[in-house]
């Protein structure tokens, strides 16, 4: 069982890893152990997580979930099998959280006071002059 929250937690059997091997740099052993791990999670036949989450979770995956509806985290960041497992599921769980969070309230839009448009015009009309009174200053013809 993976716990999420306090009130969500994943079945062992809903979470299946694949085995490949892992692309880049790494010599002999690259070519010979599969240590890049495929984290595959069926958000669509999960029924331990709540509607409103698995709908932000299928959100938050992007291109991670496919038509199925289906999770899957591709990890090779590590050398072995055992440290991208653990990163796979922590990457997993880190998801699964972000999703559990609530969206925030809507913003309300609310009207400037007459006091705060007032002041803004004012400063506006001060800025104003200053600039008028920077023009070219005229000669007077003395001859």
């Amino acid at each position: 069982m993976v716990f999420i929250t306090p009130k969500i937690s994943v079945p062992d059997e809903e979470l299946h890893e694949s085995f490949v091997r892992s692309s880049g740099a790494g010599g002999q052993n690259v070519n010979k152990v599969a240590t890049a791990v495929e984290l595959r999670f069926s958000i669509a036949n999960n029924w331990t997580i709540p509607y409103d989450v698995k709908q932000r979770l299928t959100k938050l995956g992007g291109r991670r979930v496919t038509q199925e509806g289906e999770l899957v985290l591709f990890v090779q960041t590590h050398r072995t099998q055992d440290m991208n497992r653990k990163a796979a599921l922590e990457r997993f769980v880190e998801l699964v959280r972000k999703a559990a969070e609530p969206p925030p309230p809507p913003r309300v839009k609310t009207k400037p006071t007459q006091g705060s448009v007032r002041r803004r015009l004012l400063g506006k009309a001060i800025r104003s002059t200053v600039k008028a009174n920077r023009g070219k200053v005229a000669e007077d013809d003395e001859g």
